[in-house]
C-alpha cells in the first residue's frame, strides 16, 4: 500500500527510502513490467468520442495520458466534423513526437438507425458500442469518456488485458460500491450486472474477442453476434432505459456475466464515492488511479476537489517540473476543498499522482 506523501516531504522527495511501496504495490509493480517486457512494442490504443462543447475536456484527458504513458499511444478520436481542425491544431503541438499518433474520425452510426442512435443518452455517446465494428484492424482498446483524467500511466490499466481469462472480453468498474446509493438495484426497469450494474465510462476491450463472440440474450434462444444484438436489445429496452448505451451494455453483461472482468473503484472514481462520505476503500489505501469527472464537476463549484485536479492538468505546461508546477500548488489546492466530503479525503486525489512523478523520473533518470 502507497504511503501518502504531505507537502512538507517535497524537498526530501527524491531521497525517498526504495519501501515506500509495501507487498501489494511491489507485486501490482511487478506484474505491470512482466506484462511490458513481454509486450514491449505493443502500441496502446485509447478512443474518445467527443461531441459539442467537449473538445477542452477531451484534449485535458489526453494530455494526462500522455504524461505518464511508457509505450507509445494511439488515440483515436471520433469527433464531430467542426471540431477536427481544432484537435488537429492542439495535437500536432504535442512536444511528444514517436510516442504519441491519433487518427481523427467522423461520428458514424448505422445508415437505416442513425438518428435513433444519435439521440440515445447525450449527442454522439452511443458511437462507443459500433467502435469493434469500425475499428476492424485494432485488436484492443480502452475506451474512456472525455472527463477521465489518469493519474497513472495507461500501461497499468492496459496491463490488465493480460489478466482476462479466456472467456473474458471487456473490463469495466461498478456503478457503485455502496447498495443503498445505487442508482440500478434501487430505479433500474432493466437487467443489469452484478450488485449494482457496471459504468462503462472506462472500458478496456478485446475487440478480436468481442468480434467473434455470440452472445446470450433474452430476445432470442439463437446467440447473436455484437452487431447483431445492438438493433434489437434498443428495440426492446428503449422505453426503460435511462443511461443510453451503459444501459445496454449492463444488459449484454448480464446476460453473459462470464465475458466481464471486473476492476476495482479506484480506476474509475466519480462523486459517488465521496460525496455521501468515502466509499471507495481500494481508492484510501492506494490512492486514485483514473479519475471520472461525470455530472459535469470539472466545471462547477459543486466538487471543487474534481474540479482542481482538472485545472491543474489542463494549465500544466509540457516539460515544466511536475513537483513544483503541478502537484504542489494541486495540493494547496486540494487543502482548501476540506468543507466538502470529498474534500475531507483529498489525499486520495493525490497519493496515486505523486507515485506517478517519483516513477516517471525514476524511469527518466534511468534512461
Amino acid at each position: 500500500r502507497c504511503k501518502n506523501l504531505s507537502l512538507s516531504f517535497w524537498n526530501s522527495y527524491w531521497m525517498l527510502p526504495s519501501d515506500v511501496c509495501g507487498m501489494n504495490c511491489f507485486w501490482e509493480a511487478a506484474f505491470r513490467y512482466d506484462y511490458m517486457k513481454t509486450h514491449p512494442s505493443e502500441k496502446m490504443h485509447l478512443a474518445v468520442v467527443a461531441c459539442g462543447e467537449r473538445l477542452e475536456e477531451t484534449v485535458t484527458m489526453l494530455r494526462s495520458a500522455v504524461i505518464f504513458s511508457i509505450k507509445p499511444l494511439q488515440f483515436h478520436i471520433f469527433a464531430e466534423d467542426q471540431l477536427h481542425e481544432n484537435f488537429k491544431d492542439i495535437l500536432d503541438d504535442l512536444p511528444y513526437e514517436g510516442k504519441v499518433n491519433y487518427t481523427l474520425y467522423p461520428i458514424t452510426f448505422p445508415t437505416e438507425s442513425a438518428a435513433e442512435w444519435k439521440k440515445l443518452f447525450k449527442p454522439c455517446a452511443s458511437q462507443r458500442l459500433f467502435l469493434p465494428l469500425i475499428l476492424k484492424d485494432v485488436d484492443s482498446l480502452l475506451y474512456v469518456d472525455t472527463d477521465i483524467l489518469f493519474l497513472r500511466p495507461v500501461d497499468d490499466i492496459w496491463s490488465f488485458l493480460g489478466k482476462f481469462n479466456s472467456t473474458q472480453i471487456a473490463a469495466m468498474a461498478p456503478e457503485h460500491e455502496e447498495p443503498r446509493i445505487g442508482w440500478y438495484n434501487r430505479f433500474a426497469r432493466h437487467p443489469y450486472y452484478g450488485v449494482t450494474g457496471i459504468n462503462s465510462g472506462v472500458m478496456l476491450m478485446n475487440m478480436t474477442r468481442i468480434r467473434r463472440k455470440y452472445f446470450k440474450n433474452d430476445m432470442t434462444p439463437v446467440r447473436l453476434q455484437w452487431g447483431e444484438i445492438l438493433m434489437p436489445l434498443l428495440k426492446k429496452y428503449k422505453l426503460n432505459i435511462t443511461w443510453g448505451d451503459q444501459d445496454l451494455l449492463n444488459i449484454m453483461f448480464f446476460h453473459n456475466p462470464e465475458s466481464l472482468y471486473v476492476f476495482p473503484c479506484q480506476w474509475n472514481y466519480r462523486p459517488d464515492h465521496c460525496i455521501y462520505g468515502s466509499n471507495c476503500k481500494e481508492a484510501e489505501e492506494e490512492g486514485i488511479f483514473i479519475l471520472h469527472g461525470n455530472r459535469g464537476v470539472y466545471h462547477d463549484d459543486k466538487q471543487p476537489s474534481f474540479r482542481a485536479v482538472y485545472e491543474a492538468i489542463k494549465n500544466y505546461s509540457f516539460g515544466d517540473d511536475l513537483v513544483h508546477s503541478l502537484l504542489q500548488p494541486l495540493e494547496l489546492e486540494l487543502r482548501k476543498t476540506m468543507h466538502t466530503y470529498c474534500g475531507k479525503v483529498y489525499k486520495v486525489f493525490i497519493k496515486q499522482l505523486t507515485k506517478s512523478v517519483r516513477d516517471l523520473y525514476a524511469r527518466r533518470s534511468k534512461g
